[in-house]
């Protein structure tokens, strides 16, 4: 039997923020775990696998679609109770991350400010530990609950158990495939300061802002490194950073500096990731590699407002992003010896992300 949710062959590109991909085998909306796990036994009993998108603002799906059952899990509830000084607050994995942040902000509830304007879901937030601004999702994250997509079981792991680190969690690595996350519960603190870690921010927010403020701030900077979602703007029709800032031990970090004065006579951006290690700057890499903004290939171009970002300038294939983002990993590598890693979840390739990149 076909559940009700389901329908065959929808196009996902409209789905996604990067507007590109071809369709799904069959594509549902599903709220509670008892529907999910409707949709769980048919991909079984049909001999499909189960491919999860949230607000589709991290994935890159390929041309030819997805031969899978594809179902968004929307539970949209949200509310917040008293724990002492801190708040925390249950949402649903169907929350728009933005709408969270702006609730929270506007109880005076700090620990997510800097995290304002980020697209998609709340259910994705501890699939890659969503960062920005010197703030982490992980920094605030108490538990998520999840379904178990093997049995249909419905349980719930502590934060602690999630294997978080930088852009990463189990559940994008030794977990992958294995849970839907259906909910999060994360803990703020009432009253708190902002975060104003970050050079940039703290400059652009300036006096004593408050978390609304900060906020506020955020949301600016990334619309102007066209990091916001915004129909009026070709730019953001990407997946936002389309590159992860590289982490390399004190040993490799410092090739790479070697090799950056000797090609541009520059000593490339980075900082202190843990004992040890040292993150670098992707988009520094990439521009004094030879990339430059708002280059294209077909219809995908780098963004003309921030490097890291790879758009749908109009008309563009998964294909031509593949092609976009081979380039700008080549150069890289040339030019430096690193290898940068792509944020974005590929679906649907043939290859894995090494082979296609290169």
């Amino acid at each position: 039997m076909i559940p009700a949710e389901l329908k065959p062959a929808v196009p996902l590109a409209p789905l996604t923020t990067l507007g590109v991909g071809g369709p799904a085998s069959w594509y549902g909306e599903v709220e509670t775990p008892e529907r999910l796990r409707a949709v769980l036994a048919f991909a079984r009993d049909r001999g499909l696998p189960l491919q999860l998108l949230g607000g589709g603002s991290n994935v890159l799906i390929a041309d030819a679609g997805l031969d899978a059952v594809v179902v968004r899990y929307l539970d949209q509830n949200l509310s917040f109770s008293d724990a002492g000084s801190r708040v925390e607050a249950l949402c649903g994995a169907g929350v728009a991350w933005v709408s969270l942040v702006e609730q929270a902000v506007a109880r005076d509830l700090a620990g997510i400010e800097c995290l304002a304007g980020i697209p998609g879901l709340a259910g994705a937030a501890p699939m890659q530990n969503i960062g920005a601004y010197g703030q982490e999702v992980a920094d605030v994250l108490r538990s998520v609950d999840v379904v178990d997509r093997q049995t249909g079981e419905a349980g719930s792991f502590d934060a602690a158990d999630c294997g978080f680190g930088y852009r990463m969690s189990n559940f994008k690595g030794a977990w992958a495939g294995r849970y839907v996350v259906t909910g999060i519960r994360i803990s703020l603190l009432r009253g708190g300061p902002p975060a104003l870690r970050y050079a940039e921010l703290a400059r652009a927010a300036e006096g004593e802002p408050s978390l609304v403020g900060v906020a506020a701030t955020v949301v600016a900077l990334r619309r102007r490194k066209a990091m916001v979602l915004d129909p009026a703007v070709a730019d953001s029709r990407s997946a936002g950073s389309f590159f992860t800032n590289p982490i390399l031990s004190e040993e490799a970090a410092e090739a790479v500096a070697e090799a950056a004065l000797r090609a541009v006579g520059q000593a490339v951006p980075s900082w202190p990731a843990g004992e040890g290690r040292r993150k670098l700057a992707a988009a520094w890499l990439i521009e004094k590699s030879g990339t430059r903004k708002g280059e294209r290939c077909g219809g995908a171009a780098i963004s003309s407002r921030h490097a890291l970002a790879l758009c749908n300038a109009g008309g563009a294939t998964a294909a031509e992003l593949v092609a976009l983002a081979s380039r700008v990993r080549g150069r890289v590598r040339d030019a430096f010896g690193v290898s940068l890693e792509p944020e974005p979840r590929f679906l649907g390739f043939e290859s894995d992300v090494n082979a296609l990149l290169g």
